[in-house]
């Protein structure tokens, strides 16, 4: 159990067309075209070379249109721990995003997220821990505030700061989302997460990183019931808010953790990086998981790390002790059985494939370069991974 200790957890794209493809062993409608933007950044590159990388793939996917001048924005990192990037998110990529949004009109730009179980603890009768101690460990908190942004914290502001949100109709959760106030005051919100393996989903990319909105009562019930944990993780990010104010998800990803996740791991740093952007979550996801699969083919693990990176039995019993530091162990013995995803194709990820379902049919994905420093066969691979024909 000390083992298992170490385990935290931290563009609504319109209707289908009548197209149809197989997916596991069923018919799944396509949606729209969609664009991902990929900048190449190359192994060892310098700050600068990152900060045009950001804004290049940023500026190809928006024109940020949707941005008038004064209004506040909300950047979502994953602060799931105090380690650094890629076990959160890049302090490079947040600072060149308040900038840039700053440049383009903002009025405040609000960075803010509330760390998992392990590290941080809200409840009616108080608060342990604390996300902004761990947001200052990573490196986080100095590129906001140097860049002219504001941090935020939702356990500071108490646990009556939370509202609740309900996800889209059938969906598997039984309550609505209990979701931070801090929502409400924004126009917008961009989702910067990171690309990593996770000991309990499998990964841990744009849609995973919903679950930092939550509040313990809602994180409570998607550990509980955990037969449905990877749709509900889908489904959690059809909420009303993120539909109607989510405009942008972007990872730097020249750096992955590639086993074990989401704080701990190995870190691979492949050749030829890339930032991702995209204004789907979803078709950012089938590419950020893409990338972790096309990485994790290239390293070989002993068999103890393969077994806390593989085994099945390793996420039950995390998940079960989670669900024990939000609730007790009444709740941890009465919960469900978690099953991992298995990481083998994006085709085999539950989170995705409900995700298909709940945002309107599965995207068909449009690659495209946002600089010249993205190798054209690292390009084509990323495609043929994200392309599923009928």
């Amino acid at each position: 159990m000390a083992g298992v200790s170490a385990m935290a957890v931290c563009s609504w794209k319109g209707v289908a067309d009548a197209s149809q493809t197989s997916q596991g062993g069923r018919s799944l409608a396509l949606g729209p075209q969609t664009r991902v933007f990929l900048a190449g950044v190359g192994r060892g590159a310098s700050e600068e070379v990152m900060k045009l990388a950001v804004r290049a793939v940023a500026e190809a996917t928006t024109d940020f249109s949707w941005l008038s001048k004064g209004d506040a924005v909300f950047i979502k990192p994953a602060l799931n721990s105090g380690n650094p990037y890629p076990a959160t998110t890049n302090p490079i990529a947040i600072g060149v995003m308040v900038e840039l949004l700053k440049q383009k009109g903002a009025g405040r730009v609000i960075v803010g997220d509330m760390c998992g179980i392990e590290q941080v603890k809200l409840s009616p009768k108080g608060l342990s821990g604390s996300s902004r101690r761990l947001m200052e460990a990573s490196g986080m908190a100095r590129a906001v505030q140097a860049a002219g942004g504001e941090i935020h914290f939702f356990e500071e502001a108490g646990w009556g700061a939370f509202y609740e949100d309900a996800p889209a109709a059938g969906s598997h959760w039984k309550r609505g989302l209990m979701m931070p106030h801090i929502l409400k005051e924004v126009e917008h919100i961009i989702l910067m997460p990171r690309c990593s393996r996770h000991v309990l989903a499998g990964s841990t990319l744009g849609l995973k990183a919903a679950v930092g909105y939550w509040r313990g009562d809602t994180r409570l019930e998607y550990h509980r019931d955990a037969s449905t944990f990877q749709e509900k993780t889908a489904e959690g990010n059809t909420v009303e808010t993120l539909r109607k104010k989510q405009r942008l998800v972007v990872s730097a990803a020249d750096k992955i953790l590639i086993t074990f996740g989401p704080d701990e791991g190995h870190v691979f740093q492949p050749e030829n990086g890339l930032v991702i952007a995209s204004e789907s979550v979803v078709a950012h996801d089938m590419v950020s998981l893409a990338w972790l699969l096309e990485n994790r083919r290239n390293i070989e693990t002993s068999g103890k790390e393969w077994v806390k990176d593989n085994s099945p039995w390793v996420a039950r019993i995390g998940n079960h002790y989670v669900v024990s530091k939000l609730g007790g162990w009444g709740p941890a013995l009465a919960s469900e059985k978690l099953t991992k995803n298995d990481l083998h194709a994006i085709w085999d990820d539950r989170v995705l494939n409900r995700a298909y379902e709940v945002f309107g049919g599965m995207p068909r994905v449009i690659l495209e370069a946002a600089n010249n420093a993205l190798a054209e066969n690292l390009k084509k691979r990323l495609s043929e991974m994200t392309t599923r024909s009928a």
